[in-house]
């Protein structure tokens, strides 16, 4: 009698940038949320440039079995890299990504496949099962689905992509249903400007936004203790993420982006896992048994361009010696027909009011009654649009008895932060741009917005337009800006 084929059980990670990897096993390979170009994002000056830069060449590139599509964000779903694959790879994704997002798929000639977690993806001995995100994971995240492979009955990988880690899959390693992940592949999605750099995220109140928990070290202990607390048990962990250059950036890399050095200070700091910071072009190999070391070497196909990288880093040290002042950019050009657009932006405003009142910043701002400037009225909050029709600066306010924003007399900036509680200042090209498709508002929160507020940050103004304007709330603004991604493609799909 014939022994049985011996399965090689071990897995391989090609880590190729940002958050994609080409997974390997039992001879067949799964393509995660291909970016395959130096930039990704809506075509313009909204684009990111993949950090560290580097160059794929996926004519040498294995041919992947299957894609794995885990969510819709641009830095996750990238039409023109779906277009340098063959047709007749199939593409997965989980049950909720939106409409949108497979309709732009299929027109491209792919065939997508929604399955969720009880239907795994069985390429041969590889198994990819998609778990749902945690449920503590922030709403404009919700819909990940986070990738568990593994052959045969060897080591798994867990990828926790963009969520916490997946309460469903916590709860089958707790129960025996499933084994502790040997390496659990972090993301790191910190994007942590440096101080003096404006950003959506920074609340412009003064003394409301310190910087003392904006350190490499709390970025670790969320990644490394916090995110992996309810993984006991594994014993690598791989970072990825942070991995792109904001549009128009003067700072170059988000503090806290490289991973090498970070994983390095982690293993330093502590002996529970080893942390691996890939570089693109590094693979893992994730060995059959336990007793092994996971090993690295880097795949020829993947090329860093080490010029660029250093004069980005040049520039990242000048940025930190010495910030000078930065005045945010508009990310989209100048309507042409300047009243045309004011009136597209004014018919957008009552619908706008009305979302707002079911956001964490609406139900707040109905909450209060005083605030820096005395008594509050029914004015709460503030959209200030920079570089309206004829140059000037445009003011609304949101009124909670209307819920509408009324056109009222343009003040300064710190006369409006102390007469309203929440406010959102950008420029009206970009919000008129985000109406009509060729931004997103991830683009014009990424780069060219200030916002101030009370409260939690979640609270604020721009995480509130995160859900009103979010590819899932607003599926024809997605499929608008698909569109406009779609123009990036230059070769019919008749030809692939």
């Amino acid at each position: 009698m014939k022994e049985a084929t011996r399965v090689d059980n071990r897995l391989e990670l090609t880590f190729l940038g940002h958050q994609t990897w080409l997974v390997q096993g039992g001879g067949h390979r799964v393509l995660i949320d291909p970016v395959l170009k130096s930039t990704f994002g809506l075509p313009g000056r909204a684009e990111c440039r993949v950090w560290p830069p580097r160059a794929v060449d996926h004519g040498l590139m294995p041919r992947p079995d299957a894609v794995v599509l885990t969510h819709e964000h641009l830095d996750h779903f990238h039409l023109p890299s779906l277009d340098l694959l063959d047709r007749q790879v199939p593409i997965y994704t989980g049950p909720l990504l939106p409409a949108p997002v497979e309709e732009a798929v299929t027109r491209l000639g792919f065939t997508l496949h929604r399955i969720d977690h009880t239907t795994p993806i069985e390429l041969g001995e590889l198994r990819v099962t998609l778990y749902p995100a945690g449920a503590r994971t922030l709403f404009w995240e919700d819909r990940v689905v986070q990738p568990c492979l593994r052959v045969g009955d060897g080591p798994a990988v867990f990828i926790a992509v963009d969520a916490d880690p997946s309460d469903l899959y916590v709860q089958q390693v707790t129960e025996g249903a499933q084994p502790v992940p040997r390496v659990a592949i972090i993301s790191n999605n910190s994007q942590i400007v440096p101080p003096g750099m404006p950003a959506s995220s920074v609340n412009l109140l003064p003394g409301m936004d310190g910087t003392r928990h904006k350190t490499g070290l709390s970025v670790l202990n969320q990644l490394l203790l916090e995110v992996l607390a309810p993984l006991d048990g594994v014993q690598d962990v791989a970072l990825c993420g942070n991995g792109f250059l904001p549009p128009a950036s003067p700072h170059g890399p988000f503090l806290y982006s490289d991973h090498p050095r970070m994983a390095a200070a982690a293993n330093d700091l502590q002996n529970l896992f080893r942390v691996h910071g890939p570089r693109p072009g590094d693979r893992l190999t994730v060995p059959a048994t336990p007793a092994q070391k996971v090993t690295a070497d880097q795949v020829g196909w993947v090329r860093i361009d080490g010029d660029y990288e250093y004069e980005a880093l040049i520039a990242h040290a000048a940025f930190l010696a010495d910030p000078g002042t930065v005045e945010l950019a508009p990310l989209a050009d100048e309507p042409a027909d300047q009243d045309q657009a004011l009136k597209v932006v004014t018919a957008e405003l009552p619908r706008l009011g009305r979302e707002l009142l079911a956001t964490a910043t609406g139900m707040l701002a109905c909450s209060i009654h005083e605030y820096l400037s005395g008594t509050l009225g029914p004015h709460r909050a503030v959209l200030r649009l920079k570089d309206g029709p004829g140059g000037e600066l445009l003011q609304f306010a949101w009124d909670v008895t209307t819920a509408d924003f009324v056109q009222v007399e343009a003040t300064g900036r710190e006369e409006a932060m102390a007469t309203y509680p929440f406010g959102a200042e950008m420029f009206f090209q970009d919000y008129l741009a985000l109406l009509q498709g060729r931004l997103q508002v991830w683009d014009v929160a990424g780069g060219a917005m200030e916002c101030w507020h009370i409260g939690r940050p979640l609270d604020s103004l721009v995480y509130a337009l995160f859900g009103i304007y979010g590819e899932h709330q607003r599926p024809d603004l997605a499929t608008r800006s698909y569109a406009t991604m779609a123009t990036a493609i230059t070769a019919p799909a008749s030809t692939r």
